[in-house]
């Protein structure tokens, strides 16, 4: 307000404007101020890597999307419900793009949001679990209002350590009908069980993953693919 008062009143001197109306134009530049830097502080607090808008999503290329599914979600209706959305299908095809996409809306939103891999979360759970901080690193991923886990499946190495399963089923567990919880994957529901090492705890995660969640699978072709075959076509 400090910083428009000046020409605010000279732009009320020119129009006459009554004090009410000038007082208003102030408040209104002063919560629009207040909220751009609040969805700035979600956006970073989120870790999103990078910025991806739906606007930059090519729906004509990737048929395997249903662009008003798509829009619906991005209402962030489901969010309010404290119900989840995952993303499937093969590599290239637009998830994580989707999934990065709806995050940020979460963020302008002003929901509470955080991004990571699958990977990075389990490799700072088992952190937790070698230095006794667990819980405190458990809460990082359990009290976001809106929690992303992207690339799940994707790094087989993770197979290696058994208590996996254990971890991703407590972060599952419990933001279950406590939170929003967006995924995205490359593999199918039955080989998560041999991905994460315990296939009767995958069973119980998985039942609460799939429970209120929008399952979207995308079998269209990739994108990655496509633009290479151009760039060959043109060299």
């Amino acid at each position: 307000m400090a910083t428009a008062l000046d020409e605010e009143l000279s732009r009320a001197a020119q129009d006459a404007t009554p004090a009410g109306e000038v007082l208003e134009r102030l408040l209104a530049r002063e919560v629009e101020a207040l909220t751009e830097r609040r969805i700035q502080r979600r956006i970073k607090e989120s870790k999103l890597p990078e910025l991806k808008l739906l606007a930059d999503f090519d729906f004509v290329f990737q048929t395997g999307v249903d662009k008003r599914q798509i829009m619906e979600l991005a209402r962030l209706d489901f969010a309010g419900r404290k119900q989840g959305v995952i993303l499937a299908g093969n590599s290239g095809t637009g998830k994580s793009h989707l999934a990065k996409a709806l995050l940020l809306i979460g963020c302008q939103k002003n929901f509470r949001c955080r991004y990571t891999t699958a990977t990075a979360m389990l490799q700072e759970l088992l952190s937790g679990l070698a230095d006794q901080s667990l819980e405190a690193k458990l809460k990082r991923f359990l009290s976001p209002e809106v929690l992303l886990i992207d690339e799940v499946g994707f790094d087989r190495l993770e197979q290696r350590e058994a208590r996996n399963a254990n971890l991703f089923h407590k972060v599952i567990d419990g933001r279950y009908c406590k939170g929003s919880t967006i995924l995205t994957t490359n593999i199918d529901f039955e080989a998560l069980g041999d991905y994460l090492g315990d296939p009767v705890i995958t069973a119980a995660t998985v039942d609460r993953m799939v429970h209120h969640s929008t399952i979207i699978n995308i079998e269209g072709p990739s994108w990655r693919l496509h633009e290479s075959q151009q760039l060959n076509a043109k060299q």
